[in-house]
Order: C-alpha cells, then structure tokens, then sequence
C-alpha cells in the first residue's frame, strides 16, 4: 500500500446495514436480492438502495473453516440476503463505494478473513468489519484507479470473449473435415475397425495405481489421485495405453469417450471403463472417437445404453461393437489426426491464455493500490 495514504476505519467511512432477505424464502419480483453466491437471486421488495459493498457474514466454506469467496458491488434499488452486510458510503465525495468494492476484493483475505471466529459455524461481526482501517487516498486518486482498473478488465473480457468466439469456428472446421472423408466411406462394424482389448491388473496391495477418467460431452480424460492397492476391493483396475478409445459404460450415452493421451499412458481405469483399440493401417484412434461424438454415432451408443435412469443406462458391450463406423483410407484419416492435433494445440493454447487473463486481474488490483498502476 502507498505509505502516503491515510488508514481510516470503515466505521468511519460507511452506514453498515445487515440484510433482512431469507435467501430462499424471499418471494421473487424486480429488485435484484444480493446473496452470499455471485449470482444475484430477485425479490419483491428493496431494502437498501446502493452503491454498496456487501460482505458475507459466513465463511464461504463452511466446515470450522475460515474463507471469503467474495465480497459484491450493488447499484440502485436491491434486497440483501441476511447473510450479509452492506457498506454505504457515507460521503461519497470522501470514499468510492467501487474504490471500496476494488480494495476488499483485492485484500479480503488480509483484512477481514482474519477477524472470523467460530468453530463449526465461522462468521464475521460486523463491529469487527467496522474496526477494519483501509487506506484511503484522495478522492481524485480513487477515481483513477477505479477506472484503470475497470479498463484493464474490459480489456481481458474483450479478450476471453474472442476466444469463446473462435471456437465454434474451429468446432465447424473439424467437422467439415470429418464429413469431407467420412459421408462417401464404406462402413463397418467397431469389432472390425476397433476391436475391445481389456487390459486387467493384477492388485499388488503395496503398490498405488494412478487413475484416469473421462469427462461427459466428449470433454476429455482426466486424472484421479491414485489408488492405493490396499484399499482396492469390489474395483478391477484395467490398464490404459495412449491412443486407447477409452470409453464409460455407464455414461457414453452422454458422450463420456475420449482418446487417451500419452500423459495418460500406463494410468489405470476402473472396469466401468471399457478401451477400444484402433487396428493398425485400418483406422486411427482420433477419427473413430470423433465418429462416435457425432449425432450420428452418439444416436448408436444411446441405442446401445438400454434404461431410462442416469445411472443404469450401461453400455451394452455387444451392441457397442455392433456400432457402424465409416472407414475412409487410411491416409485419408491419418490428414485428420494431424488437423486434430493442431486444434488440440491451439485449444490448449487458449486455455493457458484465458487462464493467464485471469490470474492478471488480482495483479493488477495489487499494483493498483500499491500505487503503481
């Protein structure tokens, strides 16, 4: 924090008022009801009229611990939840309610995670909220920061939303691809292109088996905490390689089936889990998992998950490998691993940069109020 600045008390600073809004038994209506959640729920009547920073008065975690997710920023006319309090500033020629807001969310964890007490149930008191000095820079100052703050962070909105934008566009391109081979291929059943090939593991009780699962609507696999041979009872481990078509059989249904990758290679699956492998010169891993997400192939795999429970729609083995699956040239499908890769790539890519946009924001916030932004 800049040294120069003044500490002053939020007390001081602000009316505080605690809300009187049941979070669930509000009756909805016009008025935006502000809950501990960041969503905003509705309600019949306002309570507060804002600009105003809301404090949960509850740990966000619950469980003796002691955590705050977030604080809110309110304009106009709202209703609290009365798990919270608002901060109304008192002069707002002295302090910034969005200045405020900035400041609590950047030190939230410095400033009023401290003051919650309790064992099971952790809290926050608003007389110790009210002892809470922050440090106050002149009005002009706070209105600068305020808004390069808010400038930097349209700046990567604006940027996270191109990603979002890109995407169905490279969706679109894999998919033209696809079809470009697939329409005028011949067919086959899987047990000709694709063929099951369980892999069992014998339990060594001394030994821990890393895990890997796979995500619904063709989201990809990821990784488990490994599983500790002694602790391995009714489970029956199967061992997946890269490149494996892993597959759920509890929830193809809703697209859970993916390529395993190398960092997957040597990591266990639980006998839900059922693995396909591509014959070799006949068809590749990538186009044959990309088949089986389509409309198409998700119509089969549903045909083949008889019930109508969540759970209890299992995978019929038989009628899986029944599945018709086109079968371009090799070579054809080869070009379509390779498009595939690039795609991941770059998806991958913007992933880290969407997380890297985000982690900026804190940055920022801490450069802002150390006077250096």
């Amino acid at each position: 924090m800049n040294a120069t600045w003044p500490k002053v008390a939020l007390g001081t600073l602000c009316s505080m008022v605690k809300g009187i809004s049941p979070t669930l038994k509000t009756p909805p209506g016009p008025y935006p009801l502000v809950v501990t959640a960041e969503f905003r729920r509705s309600a019949d009547n306002w309570q507060i009229e804002g600009p105003a920073v809301c404090i949960p008065l509850v740990s966000s975690t619950g469980h003796g611990d002691a955590a705050l997710h977030r604080v809110h920023y309110q304009e106009g006319k709202f209703a609290l939840a009365n798990l919270l309090v608002a901060l109304i500033p008192k002069d707002p020629d002295v302090c910034n309610a969005k200045y405020l807001y900035l400041l609590l969310t950047a030190q939230k964890d410095v400033l009023l995670v401290p003051l919650m007490q309790g064992t099971a149930n952790v809290s926050l008191k608003e007389k110790d909220i009210a002892s809470v000095e922050i440090p106050l820079p002149p009005i002009t100052e706070q209105q600068r920061i305020v808004a390069r703050v808010e400038e930097l962070a349209a700046k990567i909105k604006q940027a996270q939303g191109l990603r979002k934008e890109i995407e169905p566009e490279i969706n679109s391109l894999l998919a033209a691809a696809y079809h470009q081979i697939a329409d005028t291929a011949p067919r086959k059943a899987l047990a000709d292109v694709a063929p099951l090939n369980r892999r069992p593991v014998t339990v060594d009780v001394e030994k821990h088996y890393p895990q890997v699962s796979v995500r619904s609507f063709g989201r990809g696999s990821f990784h488990n905490p490994p599983l500790a041979g002694n602790e391995i009872t009714w489970q029956k481990p199967f061992l997946v390689k890269s490149d494996d078509i892993l597959i759920s059989n509890i929830k193809a249904w809703e697209g859970a089936l993916a390529v395993a990758l190398p960092e997957d290679d040597g990591r266990v699956a639980s006998h839900r889990y059922l693995t396909c492998v591509p014959i070799p010169g006949v068809a590749t891993s990538r186009f044959v998992c990309f088949h089986l997400l389509t409309p198409e192939g998700l119509h089969y795999i549903g045909e083949a998950s008889p019930g109508s429970a969540d759970r209890n729609r299992t995978l019929s083995t038989k009628a899986l490998l029944r599945i018709p699956v086109p079968v371009p040239p090799f070579e054809q499908q080869l070009w379509f691993d390779g498009l595939c890769r690039q795609i991941d790539s770059l998806k991958r890519l913007q992933i880290e940069t969407s997380t890297e946009l985000a982690a900026m924001l804190p940055s920022i916030l801490d450069k802002a109020f150390q006077g250096a932004l």
